[in-house]
């Protein structure tokens, strides 16, 4: 995949395209109808096209990432085409983002019976939202909410999505101190400009070895995955505590597991009491389901319904990073439904395949002044009314489903390879 790539050794290797050639194959290239029924290969990968298109494009920004470009109008179903004509299927589905593969006819139906107004005209959706706002939240976001939550806020990207629930979370925590949503004393008010306290309170977010949650400033922070991600950029000093890890076949180290789960929920409460002894208290606990960037690495059910206990515990949020794991690649729409929580997350964020960032929370986390939590397009309305499009299929298709029985297949095959090997 792209993305390991970046986990380069030689930072002499950063300034190079992430470019590779792949053997030419010629293969079955498309069905009557136009669908394509297998990958056609015309050159290599990247092709001369490409080629020539990524050296227009490094002379205008930095671009070593890129590994080809592709036409997005013959793109079809699973199958992406690049600029050379290579029909390739596509696994990453654009760093994951594409929940229904290219060009879908009700994605395109749903833009240009609803979403082609604020494609010409973008809203400034927190002051001059559509008329129909309400309603393609209500079908897009409240529709498929995680249990217990019935407010969502919506944003641009998932690492702003991060940023700005750390901030409602922030908010939240004070509120609480003061003893409700008071107003802020006179020092407050004075201070805060000038990033002082008390009105810029010590406050701290705890996040996990290996985690990944953005490139943003406190998102970054937060994020503990590859070196090249946060080399030279500042960081805010929060606590990181050890994520699990397990050891496999599961069934074969039980007590073992059970013992690292424990050790590691001891030190996250170590890192609780000790921030409150300093007085940086952790006014959230941010966690992914599965660590997708850190390694592929997941915690018992058990884990993190520790981990919320002892968030409850200690006055803080607990928030669950969904970006990458929301939107039904687990066969849950969010995967931390499989932990089956005594009550909900305080806040879960999501991005990428719901097309749009932001996060759902629950009533008691809810900001209560206006343009705290803000920007200026707050979201993305034709991306909502695209997202709607995309859980109506997902309903009527009942694909959620499809992707258990599909999982259940593909775990089944690697247990009993687990076995012959």
């Amino acid at each position: 995949m792209a993305v390991r790539l970046l986990n380069m050794s030689r930072f002499a290797r950063l300034s190079r395209p992430l470019l590779r050639t792949t053997r030419q194959y010629s293969g079955a290239a498309a069905s009557v109808d136009g669908s394509y029924t297998g990958p056609d290969m015309k050159t290599t990968v990247p092709g001369p096209k490409s080629k020539e298109l990524f050296g227009d494009l490094m002379k205008i920004q930095q671009a070593g990432g890129v590994q080809y470009f592709v036409d997005y109008n013959k793109s079809q179903g699973n199958y992406l085409v690049d600029a050379d004509g290579n029909v390739l299927l596509d696994l990453f589905g654009q760093v994951g983002s594409i929940p229904l593969g290219y060009n879908h006819p009700a994605i395109k139906e749903r833009i240009t019976s609803q979403g082609i107004d604020t494609l010409v005209n973008r809203p400034a959706l927190g002051c001059f939202p559509p008329t129909d706002y309400a309603q393609t939240l209500q079908d897009a976001l409240l529709s498929v909410a995680p249990k217990g939550m019935s407010e969502v806020m919506t944003l641009m990207c998932g690492s702003c999505a991060n940023e700005n629930a750390f901030k409602a979370s922030f908010i939240s925590f004070m509120d609480r101190q003061r003893g409700g949503p008071v107003n802020p004393s006179a020092e407050e008010y004075a201070s805060a400009l000038y990033n002082k306290g008390p009105g810029c309170p010590k406050l701290s977010v705890l996040s996990f070895k290996g985690a990944f949650h953005g490139r943003l400033l406190a998102t970054l922070s937060c994020t503990h995955s590859k070196v090249i991600h946060k080399l030279d950029i500042p960081a805010l000093d929060w606590p990181c505590a050890p994520f699990p890890q397990l050891k496999y076949p599961l069934d074969q180290f039980v007590r073992e597991n059970q013992q690292e789960e424990k050790k590691c929920l001891e030190e996250v409460e170590d890192n609780f009491s000790t921030s409150q002894k300093n007085g940086v208290p952790i006014a959230t606990a941010i966690i992914e389901p599965i660590q997708a960037e850190g390694g592929d690495k997941h915690a018992s059910p058990e884990f993190f319904e520790g981990l919320q206990t002892i968030c409850k515990k200690y006055g803080a949020s607990f928030m669950v990073d969904e970006v990458q794991t929301g939107c039904g690649g687990t066969g849950y729409m969010w995967a931390h439904e499989a932990w089956d929580l005594p009550e909900p997350a305080d806040f879960v964020t999501f991005a990428k395949k719901m097309q749009i960032g932001g996060f759902y929370y629950t009533s008691e986390r809810r900001t209560n002044e206006a343009f705290r939590i803000f920007n200026t397009y707050v979201g993305d309305h034709m991306r909502t009314v695209v997202l709607g499009a995309i859980v109506n299929e997902m309903t009527k298709r009942q694909l959620l489903g499809q992707v258990k029985e599909t999982g259940e297949v593909l775990l089944t095959g690697l247990q009993k390879l687990e076995t012959t090997i």
